[in-house]
């Protein structure tokens, strides 16, 4: 698979085996530029497991993985992290003694408080950084609309609140391509709600690219084109949601639930 110039990520016949297991069994697929792609598929499909392949969690067994024409395959998360290539995870990873605003002034790598020699020659050089640093968590905090949660433990707050601060995180640095996987889960409707105009807010105005693992059909069908649909390790289907639900491949493999009942009733 050839990368192209409108191409953000490719990924071509990648496995990952554990043991006996192929979690992934040739995926091969392609994300493009500015695009919000949708990954869905039932439970076991291989979708989280591809996710950490391509951010460097997990090495594949074979095939490769290329970002803006670059092979990155195996490369580690904080290589990938300094690319502009992010990931959240389905538990949000917050410091949870640490205020909201911190949790944000930590992302940013190679901070001059980070050495010594700073610490003690460097201070009005840190403390610059730290005001630089406040303005711009503030400025995201306002984004996501929970400025009112500055000062607030992280691990206080709500689970759906933890995951705006995690989108958050991605909008400290500058960001390319960020992997949203099951933003959804535990969040109420009205977060949701929020997260997905975020999301859409960051792809328009900011030229995020994003790519969204979530079981939510009504979320996917309101943020994502196009949308893939993983079965047993392999890319089953890719197109418009209304596409997917009505492919006979994508059926069978939920089992007659799910995108079934949602395709018969529409």
């Amino acid at each position: 698979m050839t990368p192209t110039q409108t191409d953000m990520i490719v990924v071509d016949d990648v496995h990952k085996h554990f043991g006996g297991f192929h979690a992934v069994d040739g995926a091969s697929l392609t994300i493009a530029k500015g695009s919000i792609t949708g990954l869905i598929g039932p439970n076991g499909a291989g979708k989280t497991t591809l996710f950490n392949v391509i951010a460097g969690v997990l090495g594949p067994t074979s095939g490769t993985v290329t970002m803006d024409g670059e092979d990155i395959t195996g490369l580690p998360p904080h290589d990938l992290f300094a690319k502009g290539l992010l990931r959240t995870f389905q538990i949000a990873h917050e410091f949870s003694s640490m205020t909201c605003r911190e949790n944000l002034m930590m992302v940013p790598g190679g901070q001059s408080g980070e050495t010594l020699w700073n610490t003690w020659f460097g201070r009005r050089r840190i403390a610059d950084e730290e005001r630089a640093l406040r303005a711009r968590a503030d400025e995201v905090l306002e984004f996501l609309t929970i400025s009112h949660l500055a000062d607030n433990k992280a691990g206080e707050i709500s689970g759906g609140q933890k995951k705006l601060l995690e989108l958050g995180r991605t909008m400290m640095v500058d960001a390319k391509i960020v992997f949203l996987d099951e933003v959804g889960a535990g969040v109420n409707r009205t977060l949701l709600n929020t997260i997905g105009d975020a999301i859409i807010r960051l792809n328009k105005e900011r030229g995020y690219t994003f790519v969204v693992i979530e079981h939510d059909m009504d979320f996917i069908g309101r943020l994502c084109d196009p949308v893939i649909c993983m079965a047993e390790g392999r890319v089953l289907a890719e197109g418009t949601l209304d596409e997917i639900k009505v492919n006979e491949q994508v059926i069978e493999a939920y089992l007659g639930t799910g995108l079934k009942n949602k395709a018969a009733a529409g």
